[in-house]
């Protein structure tokens, strides 16, 4: 139900935009998680409703989510690349329904996108 795109290779310094598109239904919340080779998922942003956005202190000022109710869309504008920021990015969403937990753990999340690999050189 959630489709990521937009990945690809940039230098460091340059910009991507990252758009997870979901079909079958509209979610209330929304997020972006990302994976390096040998080290656990972790938490990028996250936007939902009526909310403003949130994000990992290591890519505050430099990303940024937004969605589009229209298109059922999120996306991430990365800006500033750093090559640590190399990884797979996932998009993720919950259910409709009261969240109890952080929005920065995984295990909040019951949908996720197939991930979508950006490279960034130095």
């Amino acid at each position: 139900q959630l489709q990521a795109s937009g990945g690809g290779l940039a230098h460091t310094g340059g910009s991507l935009k990252l758009s997870c598109a979901a079909s079958g239904r509209t979610f209330n919340a929304m997020a972006w998680f990302r994976q390096a080779p040998g080290k656990e998922r972790e938490f990028v942003a996250a936007v939902r409703v009526s909310a403003s956005p949130t994000y990992a202190d290591s890519v505050q000022g430099r990303f940024s989510i937004s969605r589009d109710s229209a298109k059922n869309t999120v996306y991430l504008q990365m800006n500033r690349l750093k090559p640590e920021d190399t990884a797979v990015y996932y998009c993720a969403a919950p259910n409709n329904r009261p969240i109890n937990t952080s929005l920065r753990r995984p295990a909040t999340y019951d949908y996720w996108g197939q991930g979508t690999q950006v490279t960034v050189s130095s």
